[in-house]
């Protein structure tokens, strides 16, 4: 279709598409057709939009960026989310959509570099990506940036051209630090680009009022906070049944099943969970499954921690009914969940926390730790049970509650789909985004654009 679209009549509800600054070229989707719009950059340097999810640092982050960054699309903005290229193999551009695409940047080794070690390959960062622009002659009026890592990128690109820069955590070096003994090398300086990129930033994303009350208390006074929470695919997940779910996977259909999903990480607390299950009344008493899934690499800290929970599962005895399935992909992901009595998500800490919303998206319960944006998305005694973090004994009551009263359990798994399904889907999340992102740029939103149809 040529820039000056004759083969179109544009039926507008009061002002032609050229009146609002956008370009005339229009995608074809049957009879309706979608004004492209500005580009938009997302930049998550460490965590890849367009890998598989259960690799090595690729957890909820990546889920984010690729969920938001396609939804935005299907919005008509035209999208390019950055990451870091962590391999001389992978693809330089994968297309996710006419108009959502991952770019992988040079910076540093083309080999997998963990998070912390990260910050001082980000100004080879900074050149690719300006290259990149000059290459393609693109100006980006909206950069959303993702973790501390990204909020450095971002605001050394705002010192140098004019863009609006809108910032998302993901998790706050302040409140982590707290949850660990171990503090790296690099802290202190992940702590000092937190609080310019609040300072700094035209509008900071929370995901959960927890979240945003963390800034302010712990980071800095000053900043432009907006919420909008993450959100899950409602089509994907609590699309198959419990039964369906089990025969696909092999579990006996009278078993009771505990789930974790999510990656090898102290912080993530799988540790409390197995020792809740040691504490649990029925092992012994009933066929109970406990399924911990998730990928890991041999040798790398993913790798190690893995290891270390499966010596506590053999040093409690519990190898018998504890199933590590490894990385699951996400068409299986949602049989799992389906599958479950109930999840658990035992972290330390979360600003949010993904795997919540998918299993009660799923109708499953989820017992979880009474931190961060998990007191947002589990209602205690609606839709689940909070439990304080590493406190292996209130997560063994709480888990056995839900397992010991199997109409109470559905009531809260009902309960738990009605409030993703009104509070946290992507397209909802993309609206609000939408909405932000056109009020910074005083532009209309998707639904006050006008409305084109083919002649």
């Amino acid at each position: 279709m040529n820039e000056s679209s004759e083969c179109l009549k544009l039926q507008t509800r009061s002002e032609s598409i050229e009146s609002y600054g956008f370009p005339s070229r229009l995608l074809s989707s049957g009879q309706h057709l979608m004004v492209f719009r500005k580009h938009i950059a997302l930049i998550s340097v460490h965590g890849d939009p367009a890998i598989d999810i259960g690799k090595e640092e690729a957890g909820g982050q990546n889920v984010y960026v690729r969920q938001v960054g396609e939804a935005l699309a299907d919005r008509g903005w035209q999208v390019d989310m950055f990451t870091r290229k962590a391999s001389a193999t992978q693809e330089t551009v994968v297309e996710h959509g006419p108009n959502c695409r991952t770019i992988r940047l040079v910076a540093g080794p083309e080999d997998f570099v963990p998070r912390d070690e990260i910050f001082k390959y980000l100004p080879d960062f900074v050149t690719q990506l300006r290259k990149f622009q000059l290459n393609h002659n693109i100006q980006y009026p909206i950069i959303h940036t993702n973790y501390w890592l990204s909020s450095w990128v971002g605001m050394e690109l705002k010192k140098v051209q004019p863009v609006q820069l809108v910032h998302t955590y993901h998790s706050l070096g302040a409140v982590k630090y707290k949850s660990i003994s171990d503090i790296p090398p690099i802290a202190n300086t992940r702590l000092e680009v937190e609080k310019a990129c609040l300072e700094t930033a035209d509008c900071i994303v929370a995901t959960s009022p927890q979240e945003q009350e963390h800034m302010g208390t712990l980071v800095s006074e000053q900043g432009n906070i907006q919420i909008i929470p993450c959100g899950t695919d409602i089509e994907q997940f609590g699309s198959v049944s419990p039964a369906k779910a089990r025969l696909r996977l092999g579990l006996p259909k009278h078993s009771l099943v505990v789930m974790y999903v999510g990656r090898f990480d102290q912080r993530k607390g799988i540790e409390t969970l197995v020792r809740a299950m040691s504490r649990s009344i029925f092992p012994g008493l009933a066929d109970i499954r406990l399924i911990i899934a998730g990928g890991s690499t041999p040798g790398k800290s993913d790798g190690i921690e893995r290891d270390r929970i499966e010596k506590i599962v053999d040093e409690l005895g519990m190898r018998d009914y504890t199933m590590f399935p490894g990385q699951v992909d996400h068409e299986t992901l949602k049989h799992y969940y389906a599958a479950a009595n109930v999840c658990v998500v035992p972290s330390h800490y979360e600003p949010f926390g993904l795997v919540a919303i998918e299993a009660m998206a799923s109708g499953t319960p989820v017992v979880a730790s009474n931190v961060g944006g998990l007191k947002y998305t589990v209602v205690n005694e609606q839709t689940g049970l909070l439990c304080p973090p590493k406190d292996d004994e209130a997560f063994a009551q709480a888990i056995d509650r839900i397992l010991s009263r199997p109409d109470w359990r559905a009531e809260l798994g009902k309960a738990a789909r009605k409030r993703v399904e009104s509070n946290f889907t992507w397209p909802a999340v993309a609206s609000q985004l939408d909405e932000l992102y056109a009020s910074m740029l005083g532009e209309p939103t998707q639904e006050e654009l006008p409305v084109a149809v083919v002649a």
